[in-house]
């Protein structure tokens, strides 16, 4: 006598339609949850190399308070060399401008050691006012309008940032411009309010 293999509860038999949904609804979690957990790494490590420029940043640019509270230093320094006495046949006196030519030379040693760099543009260098603020305009000859003749004080950047833009004089447009600053409008020097910070002429000069 054959057995009968037929559930007697219809509710028995196994629901293969079923257990496919739940299987593909699984897969469709698993899957969203594999993005989620790929979108929060993502965010984390982001967040992690962002905390890392950032105190890059702070350790480049720690001295960049003390270094300009230095530049005062720097410019004196530079003022009495542009000053020196022509007679230097007294050895005191020489033995003096020697001692400070010699600390001058080590400060700017020492600025360059830490990155800080000076800005000093040659004559007939082209302006850039996002290194150099023009001081005042003088109608030059030999220079074609844009270009720097004088340079009143030296700038300094830090590893590519500008800690001060160097004074300079350039070459303008017109004999009116001769001997005087420049302090009307339409001055080919003055930037907008996106350009760097020597953008404009400093009429306080």
């Amino acid at each position: 006598m054959s057995e009968d293999k037929t559930p007697a509860d219809p509710a028995e038999a196994p629901a293969n339609d079923l257990d496919a949904d739940e299987i593909e609804a699984l897969k469709a979690e698993a899957a969203a949850l594999k993005e989620q957990v790929l979108r929060y790494a993502a965010e984390a490590e982001n967040t992690r190399r962002r905390a890392e420029r950032e105190a890059n940043d702070a350790r480049a640019y720690a001295i960049q308070k003390f270094a300009r509270d230095l530049l005062g230093v720097a410019d004196n320094l530079a003022r009495a060399l542009s000053h020196l006495p022509t007679d230097l046949a007294d050895p005191a006196t020489k033995t003096f401008v020697v001692g400070v030519e010699m600390t001058e030379k080590e400060l700017q040693t020492a600025f360059e050691r830490n990155g800080l760099k000076k800005i000093h543009p040659a004559k007939g260098e082209k302006f850039d006012p996002h290194k150099h603020q023009a001081m005042m305009e003088l109608a030059e000859a030999d220079a074609p309008p844009g270009a720097i003749v004088e340079v009143m004080q030296s700038g300094y950047e830090l590893l590519g940032r500008l800690v001060r833009p160097a004074m300079v004089v350039v070459a303008g447009k017109g004999a009116g411009a001769r001997g005087k600053a420049n302090k009307g409008d339409g001055n080919p020097y003055a930037g907008g309010e996106d350009d760097g910070a020597g953008g404009s002429v400093d009429t306080r000069a």
